[in-house]
């Protein structure tokens, strides 16, 4: 059973981080939205807004000036990946 929760929750982690690449790489093709690529770029980015939009308010909350670069994104890879493990460890500590 053990096996099987920290599978699901590694495979969803994978699929979010996925999630987040393909929004990134489109995000550099993607100028006009009524495009194809405009039109995926818009899926991916409704699809992952909820995870990228907290990371961006804590990094204006913490004042850290990246100029023209958003590492949301980037926060974001790295806090479902801490998320995950810490899941896979709780769900091996309670089986």
């Amino acid at each position: 059973m053990a096996y099987i929760l920290i599978r699901a929750i590694n495979w969803f982690a994978q699929i979010l981080i996925l999630a987040l690449v393909i929004r990134a790489i489109l995000s550099w093709f993607a100028r006009d939205p009524y495009s194809t690529l405009g039109k995926a770029y818009m899926v991916m980015v409704r699809l992952t807004e909820p995870i990228v939009s907290p990371c961006r308010r804590l990094i204006q909350r913490m004042h850290v000036n990246t100029g023209m670069f958003d590492f949301s994104v980037l926060l974001a890879f790295f806090l479902i990946e801490i998320a995950a493990r810490l899941l896979s460890y709780l769900v091996i500590l309670i089986f």
